[in-house]
């Protein structure tokens, strides 16, 4: 097992830890082509058990560097749509990524099937100042991370994801694990939706209002 620091952050490349930043790929972190990627899982509550599986059976990227948390809390639940998480539980997160400068930023939640309508109301943005998610397949939904780390940790053009997987669906998460793997070898936020595009037309189109519309473009 090798170890290494990184601010305040300890590095583990060790397929047997979750609450420690691990690092797949190159870890080359100033060339172009060689992206860096930080995946975020268990986030609140007891959501590591349905999304914490998906970083800890992580494969390298095919290029640059993938660094993940499996379990960022596993305590109390605190909404991250409240900015006092990223102060709290989730500064680990902060740290993550003043460490890192990651190029791509995913969170991976989950969300019980009488939640759906609230998590892909079109007014969500006027009641949480985060837009609608997007189901994308099998209860899959694809959304913007909240607004507090977007805005105060990455610049317009960065790739920030969040993941919503549905509870007791295995469908959901066998398709939340191929997505993972599309996003990890994307080298830019427009290699992502160029994807979207292709695969997913009509959510590419929405997804795009809803980054407009949350930049005020």
């Amino acid at each position: 097992m090798k170890l290494q620091m990184m601010g305040n952050w300890k590095i583990v490349n060790d397929e047997h830890t979750s609450n420690d930043l691990k690092l797949y790929g190159s870890g080359e972190y100033d060339e172009i082509d060689s992206p860096i990627r930080l995946f975020v899982a268990g986030l609140h509550g007891n959501e590591w058990r349905d999304t914490s599986e998906f970083l800890l059976n992580m494969t390298p990227p095919k290029n640059g560097t993938l660094a993940v948390i499996p379990i960022v809390d596993n305590g109390e639940y605190v909404s991250t749509l409240d900015n006092r998480y990223y102060t709290t539980v989730g500064s680990r997160i902060i740290d993550a990524v003043e460490s890192l400068h990651p190029d791509t930023y995913v969170e991976l939640h989950s969300y019980s099937r009488n939640n759906l309508s609230k998590l892909t109301n079109e007014d969500r943005i006027n009641k949480t100042g985060v837009p609608a998610y997007i189901e994308l397949e099998d209860g899959v939904l694809l959304g913007s991370v909240p607004s507090y780390i977007r805005l105060k940790c990455f610049p317009m053009d960065a790739l920030c994801l969040s993941f919503e997987i549905q509870k007791d669906s295995l469908r959901s998460k066998y398709f939340a694990a191929k997505m993972l793997d599309i996003v990890k070898n994307c080298v830019s936020r427009d290699d992502f939706v160029k994807y979207l595009e292709n695969r997913f037309p009509l959510q590419a189109k929405m997804a795009i209002g809803n980054y407009n519309r949350f930049y005020g473009l």
